[in-house]
């Protein structure tokens, strides 16, 4: 495993979607693997932690989170904009070997089998809490948390490290057509 890579305390896991950063989500079933980008995406609960994506009944992704019950969001950054980009408009179904035209480099932690984005900088494997009506209806997902780690370099003490850390390091912001931002410059609130 990579050495900056760290555990995230579970009651700190949503901190690492808080700023509301472009995820890549990923997951596995039947020897089929995939990851997709995912811009709608949050924090939901602390204690179980709980994310929410909106994850379209078009993607193989979803297929695969719906088979296997689990499911990986990842903070992609700004060395991975190709990347995401590339993920989220290819079509597994239509480029079989989409993660290879994608660059798409997996691992696994132990004990979850859950393929996991390289070189992002913080992953959250989650349990599917089946909500077929949200599901069905508003393509929303629910998923516990029961896994969470990032990069030290980036992500450490429970908190994002944005204005130390390296450019390449800062997290991407979907807007639409290809459009992304990386985050901004931190602003503190002194009389806290």
């Amino acid at each position: 495993m990579n050495e900056h890579i760290a555990p995230v305390a579970l009651d700190c896991a949503y901190r690492v979607l808080n700023h509301g950063p472009t995820v890549l989500v990923s997951a596995s079933h039947g020897g089929v693997e995939n990851v997709m980008a995912a811009a709608w995406s949050c924090a939901l609960d602390f204690s179980p932690p709980k994310v929410t994506v909106v994850l379209d009944k078009a993607t193989r992704t979803r297929s695969l989170v719906e088979s296997s019950g689990l499911f990986a969001l990842q903070v992609p950054n700004l060395s991975q904009l190709e990347l995401t980009y590339k993920v989220g408009t290819r079509s597994l179904d239509e480029a079989p070997d989409k993660l290879a035209q994608c660059d798409v480099e997996l691992f696994r932690m132990d004990g979850f089998d859950v393929p996991l984005v390289a070189g992002s900088s913080a992953w959250l494997i989650c349990k599917l809490i089946p909500e077929p009506h949200n599901q069905q209806t508003y393509d929303l997902f629910i998923g516990e948390v029961v896994g969470a780690w990032a990069d030290t370099r980036v992500f450490r003490d429970g908190h994002w490290q944005f204005e130390t850390a390296a450019p390449h390091w800062r997290s991407l912001h979907y807007i639409a057509g290809g459009h992304f931002y990386a985050i901004g410059e931190a602003a503190v609130v002194k009389d806290v």
